[in-house]
């Protein structure tokens, strides 16, 4: 019986765990693990690193120039592309919020914080130098940031992703505006680059495994105290949380915007929930979301097939949430105290980030990449959160997709309105 890969993490970090305990006793135990398992995770979180700038301007630039062909139907690719924007938003803004009030990163003792300070003392102090340059800046610092003079070299640092971002939007929007006939071939080079990407992530999530077992074996010798694992276990609380408040905003919206039952359009939608929380992958669910809308939500088939591709693209409501939450939480392990000024940034880097993020497991991991670099925090935290991620990837997903529903509704509603007003 093959087992499928969010069991094959699972059990990766259960051995992680028991490894770590039964060797960390021994002489020269924590060493050994610190020195033949440990490079095996970091070199994970590398392949994550390595795909983050291709991922992002393959998958931005495919999906932009895919509106070409449904940019006659103007009204409902605006209102489509608002909405997303703005469920996106509020993600970011009610991740933000549970991270705020609950603060998993406080649960860590200064201890443990100071072994984690010791472990990383170099990314550190480079973010942190960052974050007071950062402030020292003029109050448009931020925005000439984010346009590159030079693309080559902003795609050589992954602290200036909003800087790729901002250049593939540019180039996306750049190859609707042209005939077809003259952007044929560079769209077929991007469709293929993506495909590319997404099965190199494919890849990685193979070996995900292997990578978690190394990561958690590591963590444990590294954190001796159990404080750190209560505070994953609030972390994820915090996530959960957060996505718990989201569908209750999608129930509100549902119900002032379209006048609709919430518990018919759960009720509805509920296979393709299934679905998503099994395969991690808005992609795979994307012909039964669309199936459930059409025959149990009732939206046209012309409003589905519109705007359910586009939101496996660009909304990624649930991984917002999980980003904000998780930006927050590392920063808090890490003793950083973020502005009000450095959490607006994660609202916008999250954002943007959400649209390049790839309908495929753990792409959400990949993308809050951006995140941390933008806001200065230590990348090296996303050891501490990778290992509990396969279970929240799913959860993450199920909420993506029950955002594409809920705006395929809305949409579908208001141009029916809208239609049959101007009849």
């Amino acid at each position: 019986m093959k087992l499928a890969l969010h069991w094959k993490i699972i059990i990766g970090m259960l051995l992680g765990v028991v490894a770590a305990l039964m060797v960390l006793p021994l002489e020269g135990g924590k060493a050994f693990i610190i020195d033949w398992i440990k490079p095996f995770g970091n070199i994970f979180i590398s392949t994550l690193k390595l795909i983050a700038v291709p991922l992002i301007i393959a998958s931005l630039i495919k999906g932009i120039s895919d509106l070409k062909d449904t940019s006659s139907l103007s009204k409902m690719g605006s209102l489509t592309i608002t909405i997303y924007i703005i469920t996106t938003v509020v993600a970011v803004c009610i991740g933000l919020g549970v991270a705020n009030v609950i603060k998993p990163g406080h649960y860590i003792t200064e201890k443990t914080r100071n072994n984690l300070l010791a472990n990383y003392i170099g990314s550190v102090d480079s973010k942190i130098k960052s974050a007071e340059s950062q402030k020292e800046s003029g109050p448009l610092q931020a925005l000439e940031d984010m346009v590159p003079s030079n693309i080559f070299e902003a795609a050589s640092d992954n602290g200036k992703m909003l800087q790729v971002i901002f250049f593939s939007i540019f180039f996306g929007i750049a190859i609707i505006l042209l005939p077809e006939e003259q952007t044929t071939v560079v769209k077929s080079f991007f469709d293929g680059v993506n495909h590319i990407i997404l099965k190199m992530i494919d890849l990685i999530m193979k070996v995900s495994p292997y990578g978690v077992f190394a990561l958690l074996a590591s963590l444990v010798v590294e954190a001796p105290s159990l404080d750190l694992f209560k505070a994953l276990g609030i972390y994820a609380f915090a996530v959960i949380l957060g996505l718990i408040v989201m569908l209750g905003f999608y129930a509100l919206i549902v119900k002032f915007l379209t006048k609709e039952s919430p518990i018919a359009f759960f009720r509805g939608i509920l296979p393709a929930q299934l679905f998503a929380f099994t395969t991690s992958s808005s992609a795979a669910t994307l012909p039964v979301t669309i199936e459930c809308v059409e025959d149990n939500l009732k939206v046209s088939k012309k409003t589905a097939s519109f705007v359910l591709p586009i939101g496996a693209t660009i909304n990624m409501d649930g991984t917002s949430v999980y980003q904000a939450v998780a930006a927050l939480f590392i920063a808090q392990a890490f003793g950083l105290d973020l502005s009000f000024s450095a959490q607006m940034g994660i609202i916008a880097t999250a954002t943007l980030a959400s649209i390049g993020s790839a309908a495929v497991p753990g792409a959400g991991m990949v993308m809050l990449v951006i995140v941390l670099s933008q806001a200065g925090i230590p990348e090296a935290g996303l050891a501490l959160i990778f290992a509990i991620d396969r279970p929240l990837d799913m959860c993450r997903t199920m909420i993506n997709i029950t955002g594409d529903s809920a705006v395929s509704l809305i949409v579908d509603r208001k141009t029916t309105q809208t239609n049959q007003n101007d009849i």
